[in-house]
C-alpha cells in the first residue's frame, strides 16, 4: 500500500474517533408521536425500509470480518476495527428504532407485533445483494489476491455502501426531514445523518483501496465495471420498491435515477484516482 493511502486511512480513523455518536442518546419521542399519523400503507413501507436498513447493517458488520482478518498494515487495522464498530453501532440504532418506535406503533394500531428479521420484509433481489457480498468478502480468506480484493471492494464499499445505502439515506432524508413536505421523523433523520457520515469514511477508504489496485496491480478497469454492472440489476430492483407510494418523497423513478447516477459517480471517482479525505457521499 502506498504511503498516501496509509495516510488517508490514518485520517479516516482519527475522524471516526472525533465524530463519535451514540445510537442510544438520540431522542425518539417525536417520532413515536408522529408515526401514529401515517396511513397503513405508508407505515408498512416504512417498516420494510427500517427492516432492510437494520438487516443490511447486521450483514455488513459480519462481512467485514474477512477484511479485518487479512489486513496486516497497522494503520489499516485500526481503521477497519473502527469500521466494524461503526457498522455494529448502526445495526444497534435500527434495532432500537424498531423496539422503541415501530413496535409501540404496531401495538397502538392493534397489529400483531412483527420482527425486523422476518422474511416478509426481504425480496429475492435484496437477499441476492448480500449473499453475493458475503461470498466476495469470504474469498479473501481463501485467496487474498488483488482481483479478489477488487471484487470485495466493488461489492461492499462501492455498491452496497456507496450506491445502495446512499440511495436509502436519500429516500429517508428527502421524506422525513423536518424541512420536507413529508411527516417529520427527526430521530430517524438524526440517526441516518450519523450513519451517512460514517459511511462516507467507509466508502472513501474502499474507493481509495480500489483505485490503488487499478493503478498498481494487474486488475483491469473492465473487471471493476463488469462487477458493478452485474450488481446493478438486484440493487435497482430493491431501490424501485423503496420509492414512496403514499408519501410526498422520492418515488420509484426518482430513486432508480438516483442509484444510476450514484453508480456512475462512483466509477468516475475511480478515474480520478482517490477520494476526498473523509469520503464522498453526496
Amino acid at each position: 500500500m502506498s504511503a498516501e493511502n496509509r495516510g488517508r486511512a490514518e485520517r479516516y480513523f482519527r475522524h471516526a474517533t472525533e465524530r463519535h455518536w451514540s445510537p442510544y442518546e438520540i431522542d425518539l419521542a417525536a417520532d413515536r408521536a408522529a408515526i401514529s399519523d401515517l396511513g397503513r400503507s405508508a407505515f408498512t413501507q416504512l417498516r420494510a425500509t427500517i427492516a432492510m436498513f437494520g438487516a443490511g447493517e447486521e450483514n455488513v458488520t459480519e462481512d467485514l470480518v474477512p477484511l479485518a482478518a487479512t489486513t496486516t498494515n497497522k494503520t489499516d487495522q485500526r481503521f477497519v476495527a473502527s469500521h466494524i464498530y461503526e457498522e455494529a453501532k448502526h445495526a444497534a440504532f435500527f434495532e432500537r428504532y424498531w423496539k422503541d418506535v415501530i413496535r409501540p406503533a404496531e401495538d397502538a394500531r392493534g397489529l400483531d407485533p412483527t420482527d425486523p428479521t422476518a422474511d416478509r420484509w426481504f425480496t429475492a433481489a435484496y437477499e441476492e445483494i448480500f449473499n453475493r457480498t458475503e461470498t466476495a468478502m469470504n474469498q479473501l480468506l481463501d485467496d487474498d489476491t488483488p482481483t479478489n480484493r477488487a471484487n470485495a471492494y466493488c461489492h461492499y464499499h462501492l455498491t452496497v455502501e456507496g450506491v445502495f445505502g446512499q440511495t436509502g439515506f436519500h429516500a429517508i432524508e428527502a421524506t422525513f426531514d423536518p424541512e420536507t413536505d413529508g411527516p417529520s421523523l427527526p430521530g430517524l433523520v438524526e440517526g441516518i445523518s450519523h450513519v451517512r457520515q460514517d459511511e462516507g469514511r467507509h466508502v472513501g477508504y474502499g474507493m481509495n483501496q480500489l483505485a490503488e489496485l487499478l493503478q498498481r496491480t494487474a486488475v483491469e478497469r473492465s473487471f471493476v465495471e463488469e462487477t458493478v454492472e452485474t450488481l446493478a440489476e438486484p440493487v435497482d430492483a430493491v431501490v424501485e420498491r423503496m420509492g414512496w407510494r403514499r408519501l410526498p418523497g422520492p418515488d420509484s423513478d426518482d430513486l432508480t435515477a438516483f442509484a444510476v447516477r450514484k453508480r456512475r459517480d462512483r466509477l468516475a471517482q475511480l478515474s480520478r484516482g482517490a477520494e476526498s479525505e473523509h469520503g464522498t457521499v453526496n
